[in-house]
């Protein structure tokens, strides 16, 4: 059963930019070994399927095209296991100017 999205949809997509013996020599050797490759998030320019060759819109604006791979794409990141006390002020900083009426 294939995902089906269409046009609009939030999207993230994959392509492969480079093949290993297209990737230049001043790499470290496990690297050239490996494909570059790139994931993108952008709007759907046309319904779709998961695993569909699609184009996106960035939001940036650029037109991008790769393999369909997932609608709705959550954001996954953190910042390592390490505390970064600098995060704790921004958070505070962003909820004082939200609670003062500033956004």
């Amino acid at each position: 059963m294939n995902l089906k999205a269409i046009k609009g949809d939030w999207v993230q997509i994959h392509s492969i930019v480079l093949k290993p013996e297209e990737r230049t020599g001043k790499i470290p050797e496990d690297t050239k070994k490996v494909p570059l490759e790139m994931w993108v998030k952008g709007f759907l320019n046309s319904d779709s399927e998961v695993g569909d060759k699609v184009s996106v819109i960035t939001l940036t604006g650029r037109r991008v095209e790769g393999e369909l791979v997932e609608v709705n794409p959550r954001y996954i990141h953190n910042f390592g296991e390490e505390y970064v006390p600098e995060l704790l002020e921004i958070d505070m900083q962003i909820r004082n100017i939200v609670k003062a009426g500033e956004i």
